[in-house]
């Protein structure tokens, strides 16, 4: 695929603890979220042919930094800590997802956003909330069905139908677009790559 994005090129770029310690908001990135067993990090690391640029933990929600690449000068893709399994306090957690949503609502280079669910599990509640924040200002999602390797050829099929079928019910499919991914299988990608591209190759604020 003949594309002026090299994601084999991405580098770290920092941590942050917190949203206000991201870079400035000017360039383009997209956004990478899902549950914390939901695939992320071996997404990212097979989309740019690195094992190890994002780092995988053993214990699911261990990692509560936001964790940015860089693609080129000013495009970048945005690793989200992972949701659901990390236990930390209610208060905490509610402060979290308020500046999440804000960064969804606010965040000017921001231009799409990447939502992962374990195709065997998709659209969790959380899930929901993400849809639901993205819809609010207009932000467009691609959903990663991710593990697909996990269900045979049938039922993984049937899963990406059943989830296109729920987000149009909803009326999300506007703005929302499904595919099939497996790292392990390195399939998908090219896919994923397309969408980035289209995403980042708009104009940068």
């Amino acid at each position: 695929m003949s594309t002026s994005l090299s994601f084999t090129q991405a580098a770290f770029l920092q941590s942050a603890p917190t949203l206000n310690a991201c870079p400035t908001d000017s360039g383009s990135e997209v956004a990478f979220a899902g549950r914390s067993n939901a695939g992320k990090s071996s997404a990212i690391n097979a989309l740019t042919r690195q094992g190890k640029l994002a780092r995988i933990s053993k214990t699911p929600g261990r990692t509560q930094l936001i964790n940015l690449f860089s693609l080129t000068e000013d495009k970048r893709l945005v690793d989200l800590p992972g949701y659901g399994y990390a236990k930390v306090p209610k208060a905490m957690k509610a402060r979290w997802d308020q500046n999440l949503a804000e960064y969804l609502q606010g965040r000017q280079s921001l231009k799409g956003l990447i939502l992962l669910m374990d195709i065997r599990h998709p659209l969790r509640e959380y899930d929901w909330q993400m849809l639901a924040w993205s819809a609010e200002c207009g932000m467009p999602v691609h959903v990663l069905l991710t593990k697909a390797d996990k269900l045979k050829k049938g039922p993984a099929k049937s899963t990406l139908l059943q989830v296109r079928k729920i987000l149009h019910e909803e009326g999300l499919d506007e703005l929302t677009s499904v595919q099939m991914f497996s790292a392990l299988k390195r399939s998908g990608i090219e896919e994923l790559e397309s969408v980035l591209c289209q995403w980042l190759a708009g104009p940068s604020n």
